[in-house]
């Protein structure tokens, strides 16, 4: 009987959730059964299952946004998938489990490669994409700022960036990280702090950034916004310092800010299908190849979640990069 993490009430990890054996499920017509390879996980994770306000799912459930995994059984009506096929699931589906059934129109493709690298494949790597080629129109040479750079959002977007001859200033909290940022692609990658407009105005030889990418949130937002040249706009897709964004009203008066909350589900919901499978075929690629990669922190086998849930809860240089559960 195929194992999986369930909670039927709001909590701490450790305190509501439990490892069932549960009977093994048999594919609708247009359904599929997986088996889960690798699966991320992710502050959301931690959140949904707390019940924060926001991040509440009908229970009972199986935490979990994303993951791939192996096709054990296909439904009749199944024409696109085969057993033995290598598949992500459907983001949101309940990843943290052995077996895991789907519909087979929500799966896609996934290429050989490295399960752990690819199971962070359907959230941070399409964030990083939509927040460079969405939110403003960037010229090769043009220079972007970012905060949270040694997040695997911002790891992935300074290769992005390069890719496509971006330059990129990458605000950290700890100067060990530079060095590593740097071996990625990194143009610039400055400690975060009050005069932080001065010295990337000096590392830029006086060229304002035209894009502020942010995840912080906070003061932080009205700092990277103090970076930028006027009619640029500061996106927001985080807010790790659980504070509402701050900017400066005479700053954005002045130079024209905008300043926006950017959803990539949002984003990626404004393109057609074959625009969105094009964008995950491209970047499952290049993490297939490596030339995307996120520093992951830990393994876990399914039975040590404790483990991951703990390790996961940590931030910073305390956790030093993403966990992923093992099934």
């Amino acid at each position: 009987m195929p194992l999986a993490l369930v909670h039927d009430r709001y909590g701490e990890p450790e305190d509501v959730l439990r490892l069932e054996d549960l009977p093994a499920e048999t594919p609708g017509e247009d359904e599929v059964i997986l088996r889960m390879e690798a699966a991320a996980m992710h502050v959301a994770d931690l959140r949904t299952v707390q019940g924060t306000t926001g991040f509440g799912l009908p229970l009972p459930r199986t935490p979990g946004f994303e993951g791939i995994g192996i096709v054990l059984q296909a439904g009749s009506g199944v024409r696109r998938f085969r057993p033995g096929d290598r598949v992500f699931p459907p983001s949101g589906s309940g990843t943290f489990r052995e077996e895991l059934r789907a519909k087979a129109s929500g799966c896609m493709p996934a290429p050989e490669g490295d399960a752990a690298q690819l199971s962070l494949l359907t959230i941070n790597a399409p964030t990083a994409w939509v927040l460079l080629h969405g939110c403003a129109h960037l010229e090769a040479d043009d220079w972007l700022i970012q905060n949270g750079a040694n997040s695997s959002c911002g790891r992935y977007l300074i290769a992005l960036a390069r890719e496509a001859g971006v330059r990129t200033v990458n605000v950290v909290r700890r100067p060990a990280v530079a060095a590593e940022l740097e071996a990625l692609g990194a143009d610039v990658v400055l400690l975060d702090g009050d005069d932080l407009a001065a010295r990337v105005g000096q590392a830029t030889g006086g060229v304002a950034p035209r894009l502020g990418i942010d995840c912080v949130a906070g003061s932080a937002t009205h700092r990277i916004a103090q970076c930028l040249a006027p009619g640029s706009v500061v996106a927001c897709y985080g807010a790790m310092s659980g504070e509402r964004c701050e900017m400066d009203f005479y700053l954005m008066f002045r130079n024209d800010l905008t300043l926006r909350g950017v959803s990539f589900r949002r984003e990626i919901n404004k393109r057609t299908r074959a625009q969105v499978q094009s964008m995950y075929r491209g970047l499952a690629e290049r993490v297939a190849d490596g030339r995307l990669r996120a520093r992951i922190a830990a393994t876990y086998p399914l039975r040590e979640w404790r483990k991951a849930f703990a390790q996961a809860a940590l931030t910073g240089e305390e956790r030093d990069g993403k966990v992923v559960l093992l099934p």
